[in-house]
């Protein structure tokens, strides 16, 4: 039986997601339910990836298959498509499994020609508005599906405004926009060499590979790659018969979400734009009023409005964001969606709706994404410095969040200044889906037009990002470069400083000082209810009793990990490393290490107090040891003068010990194999700070000792055998009772491989997978930024393995080390504590990998415990299946 590509909405429910796409399957169900809905269809997420195996060209079977789809929207429309008679019009609009917003290509009133523009005029009797229509048309086709720039026709636009001196685009009248769809097509004829297309079906072919196209654009790359959505997935389209907003005073459009998508508040939450189409409130090129003129206006309208909203929610058992319509009074629902929110905002609807008995404590865990908690861990402006401040400007508090950056008037400069480590505010008139790039990389996001629903308040709440939409008092000149506040008494540049206020929409001129944030109210709610469902352990990655302080205060339960080395840079200390790197002779190195000693075991004291019943995880000294040196020749000759050596002894031996690949040189274990004293003196710091600790607290503490970079059971054994007879002479002398346990990381393939004898001697692993990917992969992860752009846009790689997890290569060996440990060793312990240990998609691979627990940052604490939580819940939900 051949395979069917395009599905009509009363045709599709239950095909779901993958196959129709979001929008596809919310238009399915609308039809279902009963709402209000323009007819059309779908084509579908594998008429999109057969698209692209034929090498960008639709089939003829699909072809087929779209144009007899056609033929059932007229005859469940009574109009006609290209017709004489009341003709038909389309929108072509897409639809991913998840939402991108603002990511790909929409085309409205496809269909449109001299002829039918001429007919439409007549049978509506409104000629305005049909050629208000055309020229929209031919905008957005030359420019989604020619792929052109619209600069030049936005221009033509004002212009035509400007001799007119209207500032609005709805006070020209017919006449003007004949004028302009004229000098429109003019262009057209003149960039393509060919007559603007007059049959719709050429029309609705093209706009619909345009779609497909735009599935492959650089901000849906870029996009996917920030979300981990998989290439193959595709999109759909969706073909829509046309509804009219811009018919006058009787008709709009609008964005509505049925809770507040900023602070997840149970109210009504929605835009409203006269006489206009919805790509007026999402590009931002109006700013909307409040829905309330749609009930001032048309009361029963806004009655049945909220009805459906109502209905809505109530079926898809969450908030939804939905686009409508309404047509000379007739309302009209375009799209429904769950909504896209704020950290905030999801954690108060999941736990909201637990309340109200709409879902279960295990549906809203599930329901946060983990990453829109990051949000949340970051200091927000101190209100007590903010009494104190006047704003420069006030807007919509579009996203909430705090930021503060040099003002940025462009997406490439923003990711510019982004790259070489300055703090940007990306400010807009407006932003467009090319600027996704330089939102990506800014602080945050500041426009002078759009509303809560533009095209900037939607993509910067999905990102995270706090932005301030619709500042309207600010005036910006883009070409030079500068914006005012004020009335026009503040005048910036980008040399200036501003800080924005998401939650408040407030501007201010400077740096505004910050306040750490509380785990409370629905945070903490949603943390107490995902340890009741997770069985990873969540330790934190620190080095400084402050950070072991933040990690706790988020929930951590232990040190995953603890960079000695980190502990040597301090001003006061360096000399004394500096000294031990240079020594020529054992003596003397003992020396230089006998003075760090204290200062070492002083900072695990601090370390083992503030964990108190947490287990602390201590990797020996790791980098080589040229890091520690001088590169500057003023550096070079005091530190030769400190030591009484001649610059020459010193630069002797900083060339000596220079690395050339560092990466697999002289460090981790190795330097203990060269240099035995320096693990002696680390155990020594380590055993009598955890015993000092034990005997203050009366408790018992467990030290864990960390060998890293090995790749031999020969090699641990003989780091391991030093540590022990240290560790228990110390113990032995100071008259207590202690537990400590010696393993290592896992982070060359080779020990991966030799698992099962490497557990004969390591009572716990921990996968550095920062390193085990660099070495698995053979490339370094600060070298990998030169070609891996190249590996993205040829599709070699979806997304860095850096971020998240190669599951294909890296996870096999993490399977394989910890299935081969633990036979030898079946109590084996097991971590991972490099970058991934905070990545949600990562975490759960470890889950299901057997791991003990990750260990991440601080401030991502959070987000691992609700990872870990979902990931055991998905675990077993499959389990039940199977």
């Amino acid at each position: 039986m051949a395979k069917t590509y395009v599905y009509n909405f009363k045709d599709a429910k239950g095909l779901g997601k993958d196959i129709l796409g979001g929008k596809g399957q919310g238009l399915a169900e609308m039809t279902t339910i009963g709402v209000p809905i323009p007819e059309g269809f779908t084509v579908t997420t594998e008429a999109c990836n057969l698209y692209y195996q034929d090498n960008k060209k639709i089939s003829d079977d699909v072809r087929k298959e779209i144009f007899a789809a056609i033929k059932v929207v007229e005859t469940q429309t009574g109009k006609s498509f290209g017709g004489n008679k009341n003709p038909l019009l389309v929108s072509v609009r897409s639809g991913a499994r998840v939402s991108m917003p603002g990511m790909m290509d929409t085309i409205l009133n496809l269909g449109l020609n001299d002829t039918t523009v001429e007919v439409l005029s007549k049978e509506t009797g409104n000629e305005r508005f049909a050629y208000d229509s055309y020229r929209r048309f031919i905008l957005m086709f030359t420019n989604i599906a020619k792929n052109h720039g619209r600069v030049e026709l936005d221009k033509m636009l004002e212009e035509a405004k400007e001799k007119k001196g209207v500032k609005a685009d709805t006070d020209l009248d017919a006449n003007d926009l004949k004028v302009l769809v004229k000098r429109y097509k003019e262009y057209y004829k003149t960039v393509f060499k060919e007559e603007f297309p007059i049959d719709p079906y050429v029309q609705l072919i093209e706009a619909i590979t345009a779609v497909f196209r735009s599935w492959d654009n650089p901000r849906a790359n870029i996009y996917r790659k920030m979300n981990n959505i998989p290439y193959e997935w595709g999109t759909a389209v969706n073909v829509q018969s046309m509804v009219f907003g811009n018919k006058g005073e009787t008709s709009g459009t609008g964005v509505a979400f049925s809770r507040s998508p900023s602070t997840g508040e149970k109210a009504l939450f929605a835009e409203y734009l006269p006489n206009a189409q919805g790509e007026d409130v999402v590009a931002g090129i109006r700013t909307p009023l409040s829905v309330e003129y749609l009930q001032k206006t048309q009361p029963s309208v806004y009655n049945q409005f909220l009805d459906i909203i109502k209905t809505l929610e109530s079926n898809y058992r969450d908030m939804q964001d939905m686009e409508f319509t309404v047509e000379e009074g007739k309302l009209y629902f375009l799209q429904t969606r769950n909504g896209k929110r704020t950290g905030a905002a999801a954690l108060k609807i999941a736990v909201d709706l637990v309340a109200e008995k709409v879902i279960t404590q295990r549906e809203a865990v599930l329901r946060v994404d983990p990453k829109s908690l990051d949000t949340l861990l970051h200091p927000s402006f101190d209100p007590k410095v903010i009494k104190t401040l006047k704003a420069i400007g006030e807007g919509l508090p579009a996203s909430p969040g705090a930021a503060t950056g040099k003002i940025s008037f462009t997406a490439e400069d923003a990711a510019k200044r982004a790259e070489a480590g300055e703090k940007v505010i990306l400010v807009r008139a407006e932003t467009s889906p090319e600027d996704i790039e330089g939102m990506v990389a800014a602080q945050g996001i500041l426009t002078m037009r759009g509303g809560m629903t533009s095209h900037a308040a939607v993509v910067a709440r999905g990102m995270g990002k706090c932005c301030v939409a619709g500042v309207s008092s600010a005036q910006i000149n883009e070409e030079q470069h500068y914006v005012t506040f004020d009335g026009g008494k503040t005048k910036l540049t980008t040399k200036d400083t501003i800080s924005i206020d998401g939650s408040t929409g407030q501007v201010y001129l400077g740096v505004v000082g910050t306040v750490e944030p509380e785990m409370t109210g629905y945070f903490a709610t949603m943390m107490e209810w995902s340890d009741q469902y997770r069985t990873l352990k969540v330790r934190t990655n620190a080095d400084t009793p402050k950070d072991a302080t933040t990690a706790l205060k988020f929930g951590a339960q232990g040190i995953g990990l603890c960079r000695t080395e980190h502990m040597f840079f301090e001003k006061s200390r360096i000399f004394n490393v500096r000294k031990m790197i240079l020594a020529e002779t054992l003596q003397a190195r003992e020396e230089a290490l006998a003075k760090l000693l204290p200062e070492q075991e002083a900072d695990f004291y601090e370390l083992f107090k503030t964990m108190k019943d947490f287990n602390t995880t201590i990797r020996l000294l790791d980098p080589p040891l040229h890091e520690f040196l001088p590169q500057e020749e003023s550096k070079i000759q005091e530190l030769a003068k400190d030591l009484n050596l001649s610059v020459e002894q010193v630069k002797n031996r900083i060339s000596y010990l220079h690395e050339f690949n560092p990466m697999m040189g002289h460090r981790g274990v190795r330097l203990d194999v060269s240099y035995p004293e320096i693990a002696v003196m680390q155990t020594k710091a380590i055993i009598q700070a955890a015993l000092r600790v034990q005997k203050d607290i009366k408790k018992p503490v467990t030290p864990e000792i960390m060998i890293p970079l090995v790749l031999d059971v020969k090699e641990l054994k003989y780091v391991k055998d030093i540590i022990v007879k240290t560790a228990d002479e110390l113990i032995a002398k100071s008259g207590q009772t202690m537990t400590y346990e010696v393993g290592t990381m896992i982070e060359i393939p080779r020990a991966a491989l030799l698992a099962e004898s490497v557990a004969t001697e390591a009572t716990f692993f921990s996968f550095g997978t920062n390193d085990l990917t660099q070495m698995t992969y053979g490339f370094s992860r600060d070298d990998a930024g030169k070609f891996l752009p190249d590996y993205y846009s040829k599709k070699i790689f979806e997304q860095d393995p850096f971020q998240t997890v190669d599951t294909q290569g890296v996870g096999k060996l993490i399977k394989m080390a910890v299935q081969d440990g633990r036979k030898t060793r079946p109590t084996l312990k097991v971590g991972i504590c490099g970058e991934h240990g905070g990545d949600p998609l990562s975490i759960d691979f470890f889950h299901n990998a057997g791991l003990n627990y990750v260990s991440c940052s601080p401030f991502r604490v959070p987000v691992a415990r609700l990872a870990a939580a979902q990931a055991a819940i998905r675990a077993e939900d499959r389990s039940k299946k199977n």
